[in-house]
């Protein structure tokens, strides 16, 4: 396997954490991912996919509305009252622990939305999600999460994630757009690679720098997976989302969850044009 440069990882101090989080954080720093089995219920994971077929049909449904990720593969960014079990994600005592333990307790919520991979979708090339930071080459610290949340029960045919894990540190040399390793690299992650087949109910937490990605859909069931993003404050990746809550709701919401939103508090929801990205080119569909 080749040998790359890497940054070097400083995981955040372990003392004040309980076991579970500490195992966590200690994952995110090795390997660049760790999930929990069981979270939520199957029921909880169904209304889930049930709110996210409403909102992939009506983002297809208009000019903007999905961004292509490859064939056959769309990313929707929603909002949280799209969502009826929003609320229990973010205020989940394991989702908030972490999230304080990596990225400090002034955390910010910054993205909400979903890949789906439908039947015939292709083998992504292998990426990570943004260019790493500089915070991070200087001095590895993780300043942004992503947890994902399976909508269905994966299997080996509807084209599993795919994550390298350590690559979270690799430094971006020979990376198109800081993101896109070249493909004299692919035979490292192909090496390092291991699949993630979650259940409904399933919830995993990664670093996006950690390189990824999808692989072949050839089954005839879509595969949607929820993306919930958290950044450290002055991360920056707020401003590449538009995710906004109303009044109302966001009156409704206790306030250890309203301290860490970020996005405007509005009178009324606009459905989100998708930002146009680099992710798309590259992968074949803009």
């Amino acid at each position: 396997m080749n040998t790359v440069e890497q940054a070097t990882p400083q995981t955040p101090g372990l003392e004040n954490l309980d076991a579970d989080t500490a195992a966590t954080v200690q994952a995110l720093y090795r390997e660049g991912a760790d999930g929990r089995k069981g979270l939520f219920s199957a029921e909880w994971a169904d209304r889930l996919r049930e709110d996210i077929e409403a909102a992939y049909a009506e983002a297809l449904g208009r000019p903007g509305g999905a961004v292509g990720r490859g064939t056959n593969r769309h990313y929707v960014e929603i909002h949280p009252e799209q969502m009826r079990g929003w609320l229990e994600l973010v205020d989940h005592p394991w989702v908030r622990a972490v999230c304080h333990a990596v990225l400090g307790p002034d955390y910010q919520i910054i993205e909400l939305g979903f890949d789906v991979p439908n039947p015939g979708a292709k083998d992504q090339p292998w990426h990570r999600d943004f260019a790493m930071p500089d915070e991070t080459k200087d001095t590895g610290r993780l300043t942004s999460l992503a947890f994902n949340v399976t909508a269905v029960d994966t299997e080996e045919d509807m084209g599993p994630f795919e994550i390298a894990p350590t690559t979270q540190w690799d430094l971006p040399v020979g990376f198109e757009h800081e993101m896109f390793p070249a493909e004299s690299l692919y035979p490292r992650f192909a090496e390092l690679a291991v699949r993630k087949y979650p259940k409904r109910g399933d919830v995993s937490v990664r670093s996006a720098l950690t390189v990824h990605r999808g692989t072949a859909n050839t089954s005839s069931k879509a595969r949607p997976v929820l993306v919930l993003g958290v950044d450290a404050p002055g991360a920056g990746n707020a401003e590449h989302h538009d995710m906004a809550v109303t009044h109302g709701f966001y009156d409704s919401l206790p306030d250890r969850v309203r301290q860490h939103l970020v996005c405007p508090v509005v009178d009324r929801l606009t459905p989100i044009t998708q930002k146009h990205s680099i992710e798309g080119l590259m992968m074949g569909d803009a």
